[in-house]
């Protein structure tokens, strides 16, 4: 994992069918160490819940993970339920596990997540790739920061 001098703040949980905490607990610590924060809301997180903690406490990006199979069914109510508020529709949100019996490899159900909204989709295992992404994401965002915190124009004394 690469480690990022601008840590972003996550949002991690599971779809709202899916029970299970390992793979969360390990996303978090996946991202911790890379310098993020990380709030894991858990398993079985309704898309209503998800909603109301993005305007709560504004993450930098939202990763929603799946062991039970059904990662496209939840992940895209979750997305559609997000891109409907207006403050939310640049949030980054990435999908990943198992998306369904073909993963990210079935191109309907990958262009059915992109077309709602979702960001990225990562198949279960690909770590190196998601790890590159939040890299690249975290790096943007520094860009960001530092061009939005940066003076602009003006005279010198």
């Amino acid at each position: 994992m690469v480690h990022s001098q601008h840590g972003l703040h996550v949002l991690v949980c599971g779809g709202a069918s899916d029970a299970h905490t390992w793979n969360l607990v390990c996303l978090q610590l996946l991202l911790e160490e890379a310098g993020h924060r990380v709030t894991n809301l858990g398993p079985c997180v309704p898309e209503e819940l998800l909603a109301r903690e993005c305007l709560t406490r504004h993450p930098d990006a939202v990763v929603i993970g799946s062991v039970n199979g059904h990662g496209y069914q939840d992940g895209l109510r979750a997305v559609r339920r997000l891109r409907r508020e207006p403050s939310l529709t640049a949030l980054p949100v990435v999908l990943g596990g198992k998306l369904g019996v073909a993963g990210v490899r079935d191109a309907t159900a990958a262009d059915a997540l992109r077309a709602a909204g979702c960001t990225a989709l990562f198949d279960d295992g690909d770590l190196d790739a998601f790890d590159a992404w939040f890299g690249d994401l975290a790096g943007r965002s520094a860009r960001t920061r530092a061009t939005v915190g940066a003076p602009t124009g003006g005279t010198r004394a």
